[in-house]
């Protein structure tokens, strides 16, 4: 009877699931500034000079409404940023999972770049409306 070869696990796998981790850790952490810094930019003083009450006019509530989405944009990105960076990491070589990650982290950098052009499109609207 022979004995089959302990399977031992090689560096090269260690330093795999090291990587998917810091990937996972590094795109939590970019989506959360990234989330603090276009949604709570303008209205951080506002808030800290007066007690919470609700919108007095139609400017306040198109601001609100953009902070809530520019929050979901940032946090959707940052889903795909991770999910893309993953399946870079896992693609092994394959090259359909490669491109597959490759669009995946495209439509990642799209949403980051529609949660940036937010406080633009939000002014269009305003002159739109005409508040």
């Amino acid at each position: 009877m022979t004995s089959r070869p302990r399977r031992t696990t090689t560096p090269g796998c260690t330093f795999s699931v090291l990587l998917i981790a810091a990937v996972i850790l590094g795109g939590i952490v970019l989506g959360t500034l990234l989330e603090l810094a276009l949604a709570h930019a303008g209205t951080a003083a506002s808030v800290l000079a007066k007690p919470a009450q609700g919108p007095t006019s139609l400017n306040a509530v198109i601001d609100n409404l953009r902070n809530v989405i520019v929050g979901l944009l940032v946090a959707l990105a940052t889903l795909f940023l991770t999910v893309g960076g993953v399946r870079y990491i896992l693609a092994g070589g394959d090259p359909g999972e490669v491109e597959a990650a490759k669009k995946t982290l495209r439509y990642a950098a799209l949403g980051y770049g529609i949660a940036v052009l937010a406080p633009l499109l939000v002014t269009i609207l305003k002159g739109i409306v005409g508040a």
